[in-house]
């Protein structure tokens, strides 16, 4: 049976992330502090997301002259009802019991 899409540990991270603050922009930096994915698994995620349409993506102009912009990312309605479905799914597979192997008698 092929696994659902957006339901790697490291998607989940993600999602638990953004919906902590579920209409705030968030630098990709920030994700990946608060995650502990590095950029290599971040980023790739985060533009799975937007191809989906379930991240909002944006750039923010540089504060200091010379500094490079800034890319600004936030889950979109059908994204946090994603993510929260997501979750909760993780979460009731976790609580539900685990059967036993049969053991040779």
């Amino acid at each position: 049976m092929p696994r659902l899409p957006h339901t790697s540990p490291q998607t989940l991270h993600v999602f638990e992330a953004l919906l902590a603050a579920p209409d705030a922009w968030r630098y990709g930096y920030d994700l990946s502090r608060e995650t502990g994915l590095a950029s290599g698994s971040l980023y790739p995620i985060l533009m799975r997301l937007a191809e989906g349409s379930l991240l909002e993506t944006r750039w923010e102009p540089a504060e200091q002259p010379g500094r490079p912009p800034r890319h600004l990312y936030r889950l979109t309605q059908d994204g946090a009802a994603l993510a929260r479905q997501r979750l909760a799914a993780r979460a009731a597979a976790a609580s539900a019991p685990r059967l036993r192997p049969r053991t040779a008698s």
